[in-house]
């Protein structure tokens, strides 16, 4: 996996060269936005590593000018620990958001996280059983026949067709849909699972099965 890590500050730079290198990543830097756009053109990282405030081209318009490649992940670092910030940088096209000062760990998760998420959204058509789901288009049928899902159902649904039979936790589904930073109840998973079931009609209420005390798994 490649990564691109832009920051004008070498002590991050130094910081995170370090740490993604031993966790055997390929990294490449730039400290300026102007910089960041022509080694992402050679360079063609997986993920790239943003801070919001660059000299010149601001974190934001990178990240802007980056989000034409649908592969390609954003993470981006802040200073600010501002909604409106974190809105602005979303909205432009980042996957997830971190505010300095951050833990190594946590900056591993999250890196992690998106990466699956574009592997899962540009990967091939899932099926099990009479349930078929197409992460390109994020179409879902039972039998054919289309179903409409909320955005935060087709991501649960794809967590658990993308795993069968593993029973997952509700913390880990959790952390898998909802983003390590949603700090909400475990009920969340609960609810959403009976909407994937009464929208899946009985094929949704045999294949998804409650693992007693534990979470819950998709039986073909």
């Amino acid at each position: 996996m490649r990564v691109l890590v832009v920051d004008d500050e070498p002590l991050i730079r130094n910081f995170l060269r370090t740490g993604l290198r031993y966790e055997g990543f390929e990294i490449a830097e730039a400290e300026s936005g102007d910089e960041a756009l022509e080694i992402a053109a050679s360079f063609r990282p997986d993920l790239v590593i943003l801070d919001v405030m660059l000299p010149g081209m601001d974190g934001h318009e990178v990240c802007r000018r980056l989000r034409g490649d649908p592969k390609l992940g954003i993470l981006m670092l802040t200073a600010k620990d501002e909604v409106h910030d974190r809105v602005i940088g979303l909205d432009m096209g980042a996957d997830d958001y971190l505010v300095k000062p951050f833990d190594f760990d946590e900056l591993l998760s999250r890196m992690r996280a998106v990466l699956r998420r574009l592997r899962a959204t540009t990967g091939e058509p899932l099926r099990v059983g009479p349930i078929s789901l197409d992460p390109a288009t994020r179409e879902v049928s039972v039998d054919g026949r289309q179903v409409q899902l909320t955005s935060r159902e087709f991501d649960l649904l794809q967590l658990l067709m993308s795993n069968p039979r593993q029973a997952l936790s509700r913390q880990t589904i959790l952390d898998r849909v909802w983003g390590g930073d949603f700090y909400g109840s475990e009920n969340n998973v609960e609810v959403y699972i009976g909407y994937l079931r009464t929208k899946l009609g009985e094929a949704g209420r045999k294949l998804i099965q409650t693992v007693r005390g534990h979470g819950y798994r998709l039986a073909p």
